[in-house]
């Protein structure tokens, strides 16, 4: 009785949580000139609305842009420093690694206004390289959780046969760690990118005349009620389950556990 009141209970949480994707996706299709569901019919004139217009076009390349800039430069970073964590024997660690992962607790409100702050003073305040940074800043915690776990579940010993039979720790990492990793590299570079182009409170804040897609949804929705946005929001819909279900085949294929990520 009691599994059988927790598998009710997940499938009530996982249907209530459910619930607005199954009523915004059918609405994304609907051939109302406003938010109706059920939808009256059927057409793609939402999807056209999105694709035709320019600002919306280039808030999706700003987007696009940002998040694989930032992804990338919070990769490089944030897998440089899992390494040292996890192989370190530094005093402080445990602290610094809570630093790094900081961002995934604090209120996004509190980073946004920290980073408007700082980047007025040093003026990059509305700037590309400024929302570039802030999204770098958003993304590392997401690296340094997944590579820490790869890395730590990677044999030390086999980097320590490679230095001692003559390798440079640059042809270690390049010929030994790397190739092992390269599973967890591209699950924790795809938790980056889909942070980075969800955003919206940070990038509200220091994106300036930036428009990015979840940016321009959210004005949209503070002057009015646009049905484009019911296929925008279908669109990320889409685009998350197919990144997380390629970070889960990423995940297993590297040997690591999804639950020693929570």
């Amino acid at each position: 009785m009691t599994r059988f009141l927790l598998a009710a209970s997940g499938v009530l949480v996982l249907a209530f949580l459910c619930l607005p994707a199954l009523i915004v996706i059918p609405m994304s299709f609907s051939s109302a000139n406003s938010l109706e569901f059920p939808p009256p019919g059927f057409s793609l004139r939402w999807y056209e609305s999105f694709l035709g217009d320019p600002r919306w076009v280039a808030a999706l390349k700003n987007s696009a842009l940002i998040a694989l800039v930032s992804s990338t430069i919070a990769l490089l970073l944030g897998s440089l420093a899992a390494y040292g964590l996890v192989r370190g024997t530094f005093r402080g660690r445990a602290l610094i690694e809570g630093v790094f992962i900081a961002p995934l607790v604090v209120p996004s409100v509190i980073i946004a206004v920290a980073l408007y702050i700082f980047f007025a003073r040093i003026g990059l305040l509305g700037s590309l390289p400024g929302l570039i940074i802030g999204h770098t800043v958003l993304g590392v915690p997401y690296v340094v959780l997944v590579m820490s776990v790869a890395i730590r579940s990677f044999d030390h010993r086999i980097e320590q046969v490679a230095l001692s039979l003559g390798a440079s720790t640059t042809t270690m990492f390049r010929r030994v760690l790397l190739p092992n990793m390269l599973p967890s590299v591209f699950a924790a570079w795809i938790f980056a990118l889909i942070a980075s182009f969800d955003e919206v409170i940070v990038t509200h804040f220091i994106a300036g005349p930036y428009d990015t897609v979840p940016k321009r949804m959210f004005n949209e929705l503070v002057l009015q009620v646009n049905p484009t946005i019911t296929a925008i929001a279908t669109l990320l819909i889409a685009l998350s389950v197919v990144a997380i279900g390629i970070v889960v085949l990423l995940l297993r294929r590297g040997g690591v556990k999804i639950q020693s990520l929570t």
